[in-house]
């Protein structure tokens, strides 16, 4: 049974997109990291799975759409919060997080074929990485890694090599992380939630 993961934390003011300020306040970057969040979750609704996952840090809101599972977050570093995530499943998976709303079910449905891999890798331009997909889960393979630096995917995906794994890439995306980060993004999805929210704040701004 594939799996579509997604890791993310409520979008409440202070808690989330904090490099979002102050260009906007916090509750402006609250509001385009649930902007972002939805638009993830529209795409992973709209990509051919069985299950599909919010692994969530904070409460749900009225932003879960009906399709969606949720599961909480376990305390911890990064590393083990993704190797609890893919606990959660014993089949295909792929696990992305909530930076990237440019993500299509084009893109979802690929990392989710296993046909001729046994891994998929999707480079972030920060240095991270933005989507991890397994053939067969092994949360170990994310115990260690360093997150949240600069060469985090370079790390994960040497782990993923050295486990003997078949790798393939997927096109790296920006995740949103600064004011930057988020007109590049909005500029690439027009009509979308992120991008008319986005939209929305700048012209109130200017």
């Amino acid at each position: 049974m594939s799996t579509l993961l997604v890791i993310a934390k409520a979008p409440v003011a202070g808690r989330v997109k904090t490099r979002l300020t102050p260009h906007f306040t916090p509750q402006q970057a609250a509001d385009l990291a649930r902007a972002a969040l939805e638009d993830t979750l529209a795409a992973v609704l709209a990509t051919p799975a069985e299950h599909r996952v919010l692994v969530l840090d904070g409460r749900p809101g009225a932003w879960v759409p009906e399709g969606v599972e949720v599961v909480p977050q376990v305390a911890g570093g990064l590393d083990v919060r993704l190797a609890a995530a893919f606990s959660h499943v014993d089949g295909p998976a792929l696990l992305i997080g909530m930076d990237t709303p440019q993500v299509t079910p084009d893109l979802l449905a690929r990392g989710l074929d296993f046909g001729g891999t046994d891994a998929w890798f999707g480079p972030a331009d920060d240095g991270g990485f933005w989507a991890l997909g397994l053939a067969e889960p092994d949360p170990a393979l994310f115990l260690g890694v360093p997150m949240s630096v600069s060469h985090t995917g370079r790390e994960q995906r040497r782990r993923l090599t050295a486990s003997g794994r078949a790798v393939r890439d997927l096109p790296e995306l920006c995740d949103v992380d600064t004011p930057a980060d988020a007109a590049q993004v909005a500029a690439a999805l027009p009509g979308s939630r992120f991008a008319t929210f986005h939209g929305g704040l700048c012209a109130v701004t200017r």
